[in-house]
């Protein structure tokens, strides 16, 4: 540990992880590894965690309890999962306590909790972006529309749990997700407030970038699948599988994003007044005419981090302490050349209706380069792993070769035995077939 990661209080004995997907069990592996050996817990967590740390029943968005947690189980680190509980200023409230965390407080958490606040942001700065307007009422909203021509993309202004962009095809599906948002109310008070943008084409990645105040550090890239089917098919979902790196972002290309949208975003960020320390998730759309911003998220992404994390050759608690404690410029930072593949095995239905408490068996031994990253489980009344959410599992398969990744996973989602899963066949191929 070099005195560069160290702050002014000392290294974290105890830490504790918020949040119950995929996202947060890839977190509790890789703070487990480190070589710091802290005590980990986790609220509320999943079945998965549970059988790694312990966990307690509080919500994600109980901030009284989970601050009462923190001060119960002498916690001195708090890692922030979801989205959820930063909106809700859970960070402002530790900082009340005197309690490190890694996630940005609510004003930072803003640039996800309000589209329309990035969109002004990001405008103010010549970050580049799609052309878009801003509306709270229908006929001005339809009015736009109708001039701006379809494909065009409708996204209510708030947190919709991945849900709340439509990407319409005809005029007549803009219309309606007007409808639904602005006057049926289909997303509550997220949607009382909508963003329409031009459609963006071209391939999407996701760039993850450790922030603390002006200092950063880029992630390893990686290409989500958002929509549920294979090809890029039916309903846009919380994300289908990932893998790393994306060839897509060449060493050239990766450079020309650092310098129009990564340095720009962190500096208009801090010129805002905000002092964010946690991950700034950059969705970039890679245009014909350059990269463009889709959105910020102000945390780790899932499934993204279930590929990123397994590929960092650095101690991450350390990387996210020395975020949290000003202290990033100092860290030792380095990645591993393997490639990581991510498989997300969901319920069928989702994102829509899915059952709960069908029974999960897992293979077992599995390969060395293989995890099973617990999403959406819970242990039932006889101690079963049962699927307890839309997003189940996630397949994480690490190896020399992007296709060697695929292969492992594969193998291992095959032998997990649920009745309702579904997942794609096709995670990795456009970059498997471009080669």
């Amino acid at each position: 540990m070099s005195s560069a990661t160290h702050a002014s209080t000392q290294f974290p004995k105890n830490v504790l992880i918020v949040g119950a997907g995929g996202r947060e069990h890839t977190l509790v592996k890789a703070v487990l590894a480190s070589p710091a050996r802290p005590r980990v817990i986790a609220a509320p967590g999943n079945a998965g965690i549970a059988a790694e740390v312990p966990t307690f029943p509080v919500a994600a968005d109980n901030i009284p309890g989970l601050v009462a947690l923190v001060q119960n189980e002498k916690i001195d680190f708090v890692i922030v999962g979801p989205e959820v509980p930063l909106s809700l200023g859970l960070v402002d409230a530790l900082a009340a306590i005197n309690v490190p965390a890694y996630g940005p407080k609510a004003d930072g958490a803003r640039l996800e909790a309000s589209k329309v606040f990035t969109k002004q942001i990001l405008l103010k700065y010549g970050i580049p972006t799609a052309a878009s307007g801003i509306f709270t009422e229908v006929e001005p909203a339809l009015a736009y529309i109708r001039q701006r021509g379809a494909p065009i993309v409708i996204k209510a202004d708030g947190l919709a749990a991945g849900k709340g962009v439509i990407v319409a095809q005809t005029l007549a599906e803009a219309e309606a997700a007007v409808h639904d948002m602005l006057a049926g109310n289909k997303f509550g008070s997220a949607g009382s407030q909508i963003l329409v943008e031009d459609c963006m084409f071209g391939e999407e990645t996701s760039i993850l970038v450790v922030t603390s105040g002006r200092d950063y550090i880029i992630l390893p890239t990686s290409q989500d699948h958002k929509r549920i089917g294979d090809g890029d098919t039916g309903p846009n979902t919380g994300g289908m599988g990932t893998y790393s790196p994306a060839d897509v972002v060449t060493p050239a290309l990766l450079a020309q994003i650092e310098r129009e949208i990564v340095k720009p975003s962190v500096n208009a960020i801090a010129d805002e007044g905000i002092d964010f320390r946690g991950t700034l998730f950059i969705g970039i759309m890679l245009t014909a005419d350059g990269p463009s911003v889709l959105e910020y998220n102000t945390r780790f992404g899932d499934p993204e981090t279930q590929v990123v994390i397994p590929r960092l050759d650095t101690d991450v608690l350390a990387l996210l302490w020395a975020a949290a404690q000003g202290t990033l410029a100092g860290i030792r930072f380095a990645i591993k050349p393997d490639h990581a593949l991510c498989v997300v095995i969901a319920a069928k239905g989702y994102p829509d209706a899915y059952p709960k408490g069908d029974v999960i068996t897992f293979p077992a031994p599995l390969p060395a380069n293989v995890h099973i990253i617990h999403a959406g489980t819970a242990t039932n009344a006889s101690g079963q792993v049962v699927t307890a959410g839309g997003r189940v599992l996630g397949v994480t398969a690490t190896a020399p070769t992007l296709r060697a990744a695929a292969d492992s996973a594969y193998a291992v989602c095959e032998q997990i035995q649920c009745v309702t899963k579904v997942y794609r066949r096709d995670i990795g191929a456009k970059q498997l077939n471009r080669k």
